[in-house]
């Protein structure tokens, strides 16, 4: 997106008050040539590019680009150069311009052209007492302020919503204390572990909050500490909490500290359920009842019947391991491991290790017992190669020569070992193209998609966004201890449209996020996270317009007409005359500038 196009509501404001002022029609084009704003003919051109958007032609607009000087076409119809349709052939009837740079900090981000289509307008464009090329010079000149304005906004508020973001997506409560122990900052979860609300703890002292805390003492000596158990006693409720105090420093004096707390039955929850979970996922467990959705589970049973190479494609998030795994249980391997490599995770010195094993004293570090791959942990079950398109070149013929022959030597080794592994291979990369660029080997390729299976994304099936969000939301009202009913119309709709880019992945990440978020039982518009209303902000943004513009704008009117009303002795008519406006329109804009 251009720097015009930010403010492209403002920049179709100019164009108009331009237009109003002056009585010529007016286009303003960004730095590709494509039209952003304009008046008459133009206004249904929003969007189109000028001159084919041939930045190094020999055209006006493209010319003024490149040199950033204003220039003046007297008779458009005579200028060869003027624009594609050549002398005397203009498409609109453009007979003269005036086209000036739009400069913002050295650069020029578009154009603004005055544009006479009548007699009269030519007058005014070529009126040297009006000083038409002054007056759009100093129009170009605000809207670059601004743009320059908007920019700056802009990165201030995306470090202000990536700060936001942070802070809120964390499972911890936090406060951010100043030198004296007051809360300064905290976050929506310190709110929730407090039963209040997030006002009601900014500006409260620590002691208050957290009586007897050693946390108050880390801003004598200095001296942070990590999961400490510690227990408060309130009027109304006990907290038992698991808290982190760490100070933050400006050279050698603490300025005040960070504190994170955890309730203790949460995390003793989390430790029970990664102590007790399950690992099996079967075709049942994928969420889904659309069309794409349902052929991929078949697919995926039917090849569970068999023993070859599997080949899983989609991009990242659709959930190609839980595909992988429901192909494992739902075959005669279930019984035996289902083992997962990341093949991009593990440094590529260590990757080789990993797979096959090595013998003692192998390389430097290695147990002197040895160790066993992933291959060897795999015989008699499944193992999923993840992130295939990441695996180094030389591993590849190894990996080839398994899967060819089900032996392979240890590192350090000379002695084959012979294992029964049936192989699924998954990548978000197109391997095709990894192929051509010399970064696959085409024979691994043909071996590893003997089976292709490919999984849709979710914006493909979005008749699956509603089950997941409540299938996710059940899971963290369960992790969370939770009791969110469900979601608002306005969230459903805007996550059942919304495109998913991280697909199944993000959208667990969102409901996740809003049942920490949410206040009440319902996750509102307030829960959403910032990147999924960033494009929702950015269209409210331009609503509330900066009236800087139009206020300069009606400043020079009136200074216009005031000195026609003094050179001319009053007589409306004739002023009306040489600005080019009805006599009504020249008594309405009496009235809108009180002129008297």
């Amino acid at each position: 997106m251009s720097q015009l196009d930010g403010i492209k509501t403002s920049v179709q404001q100019v164009a108009e008050a331009i237009a109003i002022a002056l009585g010529v029609e007016v286009e303003i084009v960004d730095d590709k040539l494509t039209i952003i704003g304009g008046t008459g003919v133009y206004t249904d051109r929003l969007g189109y590019k000028e001159e084919r958007g041939d930045l190094d032609g020999n055209y006006l607009y493209a010319r003024v680009l490149r040199t950033g000087v204003t220039q003046y076409v007297a008779d458009a119809y005579a200028d060869e150069d003027y624009d594609e349709r050549g002398v005397g052939d203009t498409v609109f009837g453009e007979r003269a311009e005036i086209c000036t740079p739009i400069i913002c900090k050295g650069k020029t981000i578009g154009i603004i052209g005055m544009i006479a289509f009548t007699d009269e307008q030519m007058q005014i464009l070529a009126d040297t007492n009006r000083n038409m090329i002054g007056f759009v010079e100093r129009m170009a000149d605000l809207l670059a302020a601004k743009s320059e304005q908007q920019e700056t906004l802009e990165n201030v508020e995306v470090s202000r919503d990536e700060m936001s973001t942070v802070l809120e997506t964390a499972h911890e409560g936090i406060f951010a204390l100043d030198q004296k122990g007051y809360v300064k900052h905290c976050n929506n979860r310190a709110a929730i572990l407090f039963g209040t609300t997030k006002r009601d703890l900014i500006g409260k002292h620590i002691s208050k909050l957290m009586p007897g805390s050693p946390a108050i003492k880390v801003l004598e000596t200095g001296r942070g500490y990590t999961e400490n158990e510690e227990i408060f006693k309130g009027e109304d409720k006990h907290h038992h909490f698991i808290v982190t105090a760490k100070p933050y420093t400006n050279g050698d004096e603490v300025q005040g500290i960070v504190v994170s707390f955890r309730d203790i039955e949460e995390a003793q929850k989390l430790v029970y359920n990664f102590s007790n979970r399950t690992i099996k996922n079967t075709v049942d467990d994928i969420i889904g009842t659309s069309k794409k959705i349902m052929t991929a589970k078949r697919q995926a049973l039917m090849i569970a019947k068999g023993n070859s190479t599997v080949l899983i494609t989609g991009e990242s998030g659709t959930g190609k391991e839980m595909f992988a795994k429901a192909i494992h249980y739902a075959s005669k391997r279930a019984e035996g491991p289902f083992v997962t490599v990341n093949c991009g995770a593990i440094p590529e010195n260590l990757l080789e290790s990993e797979l096959f094993g090595y013998e003692k004293g192998a390389f430097t570090g290695a147990s002197e017992k040895g160790k066993a791959g992933k291959f060897e942990q795999a015989d008699g079950g499944t193992i999923f190669l993840d992130e295939i398109g990441d695996m180094p070149l030389h591993l590849q013929v190894k990996i080839l020569h398994v899967l060819q022959n089900m032996r392979f030597e240890r590192v350090g080794g000379n002695k084959e070992t012979i294992v029964d592994v049936r192989v699924i291979a998954a990548t978000n990369k197109d391997l095709e193209i990894l192929i051509k660029e010399g970064k696959f080997r085409e024979d691994l390729y043909y071996r590893l998609s003997v089976i292709p299976l490919s999984i849709p994304p979710l914006r493909e099936r979005r008749d699956d966004i509603r089950l997941l969000m409540y299938h996710f939301l059940k899971k963290y009202n369960t992790f969370m201890n939770r009791k969110i009913s469900g979601f608002t119309p306005e969230v459903e709709e805007l996550y059942i449209n919304h495109d998913w880019m991280g697909n199944v992945r993000e959208l667990e990440n969102a409901v996740e996020y809003g049942t920490n978020m949410a206040f009440g039982n319902m996750i509102t518009m307030d829960d959403v996270p910032a990147r999924i209303l960033k494009q929702e902000e950015e269209v409210v943004k331009f609503k509330n317009l900066d009236r800087t513009l139009a206020e300069q704008v009606k400043l020079y009117e009136k200074e216009i007409i005031t000195r026609k009303l003094k050179q001319h002795n009053g007589v409306k008519d004739v002023v009306a005359r040489e600005l080019g406006l009805s006599r009504a329109t020249l008594y309405r804009k009496l009235s809108e500038l009180d002129i008297n």
